[in-house]
């Protein structure tokens, strides 16, 4: 999949310390074809259990799991709605991700001077938000002129862009961010051709110091993102990215072994990426056979031959049925023979909504 998130911040909040963690925990690129990686793209493995079970149930001669996208999205300060700083790069940047890991300092440190003076994590989120809100404020501006034109003559299209456009507006000068208006089906249709920035789902990073990671619920700083977040139905997750980037150089035992002396069950990255493949809207099937055991992501609500065209278009092209087994079924089964005893593996047509932890074969013809 092409979907990539973007992580945004302010200088000297965490947010390159982060996004080194997650380049050096990186996937082998050579692994996913069709991957262009630039030098501010960093390629993760997306970390899920299951995958582990059904290797070793299936034995197979390699297993790969899928990968996940994160772009180091760059600096920005006041007024980057204007070109300040590094601004119209920040915006261009933003523009091509699907969703926005805004990372957020929370931890004092009398040696990494903060922008803004002192720490003040809610500052830092409006800081950010306002120079968004404002830039789309600038775009629906722009539109607003052109489409009211056609109105005067009674354009029905027009019109109702117009519509979309005066709430939108109305939204921006209130400093509210285009995901926090309701819309309806045929609206979010006019919205996704504006392409704004404020629409993007977002995920709030909260950077703690690394003797405050187990204390994180009585942090002040993580209690007001958390309080900021729940206004915009967001989700809030506590990382110590100094403690992200010891784990990133150590490998499978080690790890396990730093986290447990740690006193958490999964490093920051790993909540990290799932969290934000949550926000997507994604999802994952398996294919499992005796050459390759294979995670493959998909948006849920899509049909079982367009989640054949992930893996390739001949097989969409060609689609006849998916045999289909649950993850937990084929658990239970312990093969694909024992699910099929039980009655639990179904062949299905093209109608049939793929669904996360599905175990496919593809049968098809061209």
């Amino acid at each position: 999949m092409a979907l990539t998130a973007g992580i945004v911040g302010l200088p000297n909040v965490g947010k390159s310390t982060l996004f080194n963690a997650i380049t050096q925990a990186g996937a082998e690129a050579a692994n996913y074809p069709f991957c262009t990686i630039d030098p501010n793209v960093g390629i993760v493995e997306v970390p899920d259990e299951r995958l582990a079970k059904l290797t070793e149930l299936v034995k197979p001669k390699k297993t790969i799991p899928t990968a996940f996208e994160f772009t180091d999205i760059a600096g920005i300060v006041k007024g980057a709605s204007k070109g300040e700083g590094l601004g119209n790069k920040f915006l261009s940047h933003i523009r091509q991700v699907d969703a926005i890991c805004h990372v957020v300092r929370c931890f004092v440190d009398e040696n990494i001077t903060h922008v803004s003076g002192g720490v003040d994590p809610i500052s830092d989120i409006e800081t950010i938000n306002l120079e968004l809100i404002l830039a789309d404020l600038e775009t629906v501006t722009k539109r607003m002129q052109r489409v009211e034109k056609m109105t005067r003559q009674k354009d029905k299209e027009a019109v109702a862009e117009f519509d979309v456009l005066t709430k939108l507006n109305d939204a921006f000068e209130n400093e509210k961010p285009a995901r926090s208006v309701s819309f309806t089906e045929d609206q979010e249709k006019i919205i996704k051709g504006l392409h704004l920035l404020t629409s993007k789902p977002i995920l709030y990073v909260a950077n703690v110091a690394e003797d405050e990671l187990l204390e994180a619920d009585t942090n002040p700083n993580v209690i007001k993102v958390r309080e900021f977040a729940e206004n915009e139905t967001a989700e809030v997750i506590v990382i110590s990215a100094k403690v992200e980037s010891e784990i990133a150089e150590l490998d499978g035992e080690e790890k396990e072994m730093f986290l447990e002396e740690l006193g958490i069950e999964q490093s920051g990255l790993d909540q990290l990426i799932k969290a934000t493949y949550k926000l997507l809207g994604m999802a994952t099937y398996f294919t499992a056979g005796e050459q390759e055991v294979r995670a493959w992501t998909f948006n849920k609500g899509i049909k079982a031959p367009q989640a054949a065209a992930i893996i390739h278009t001949d097989f969409e092209r060609g689609f006849i049925r998916a045999e289909t087994v649950s993850y937990d079924h084929l658990v239970e089964g312990g093969s694909m023979a024992g699910a099929k005893e039980k009655g639990n593996v179904r062949l299905e047509g093209k109608d049939y909504l793929v669904k996360d932890g599905d175990v496919i074969h593809f049968r098809f013809n061209v």
